[in-house]
């Protein structure tokens, strides 16, 4: 029963999110060369759990699937991470399950083999219960442990719906705007042993363009 609950559940929700999407207007600066070069390895790319819809327009409209493996996106083992991890499925991308509290390990081991398969990968280092805005050290781990490069990404909702939730997830207002901002590659040097102001400079970048955001979207 919760099996198929669940997978009703994230239907629903998918087919909603597709006819939202249809109606937003989007504008992306590509500061990376992503989507006109991309990367012949696969990248990490990383934002925050509160812009997953912004991220998810970008990805239906503009990922260059006729050049790339796909999308696999790590979502938490949890009841609420089913349903994220069956919506992803609906929007063409795959998913892995784990977070840091649980299924850290083995997650890793899957990410890894993603990665090896050609897979890019999506982790939103704050989730999946925050706090909001912090970045944990396992997207700076994995980057160097594989030798692959992070692909930070921004989003501005210019009108959005914000849930009462720990991160004040956003759902943005039919036919209204976002901005992504894909921006330039960051590799991590195999030779480091302490990767914490790695961590600190990739948690100020996202950060800081998230926070900026937010305060221009409340103006």
């Amino acid at each position: 029963m919760r099996f198929h609950r669940e997978n009703f559940l994230s239907a629903l929700a998918a087919g909603i999110a597709r006819c939202l999407f249809r109606t937003l207007r989007l504008e992306i600066i590509d500061r990376s060369g992503f989507l006109t070069q991309p990367a012949e390895k696969p990248v990490i790319m990383t934002f925050w759990h509160n812009r997953i819809p912004a991220i998810a327009v970008g990805f239906l409209r503009h990922y260059p699937h006729r050049l790339r493996r796909g999308v696999v996106v790590l979502t938490s083992p949890s009841k609420d991470g089913d349903i994220l991890a069956g919506v992803m499925t609906h929007l063409g991308m795959g998913s892995v399950r784990g977070s840091s509290s649980r299924r850290g390990s083995t997650a890793l081991r899957e990410l890894t083999g993603k990665l090896e398969a050609g897979h890019d990968l999506a982790i939103t280092p704050d989730g999946p219960r925050g706090p909001k805005y912090s970045l944990g050290p396992g997207v700076v781990f994995l980057a160097q442990k594989t030798g692959l490069r992070i692909l930070p990404l921004h989003a501005r909702y210019h009108r959005a719906f914000h849930l009462k939730t720990w991160d004040s997830f956003a759902i943005p207002w039919p036919f209204s705007k976002i901005n992504i901002v894909i921006d330039d590659y960051i590799t991590i040097d195999p030779s480091l042993t302490d990767l914490e102001p790695e961590r600190i400079k990739l948690e100020h970048l996202l950060k800081t363009n998230a926070e900026s955001a937010d305060r221009k979207a409340d103006g």
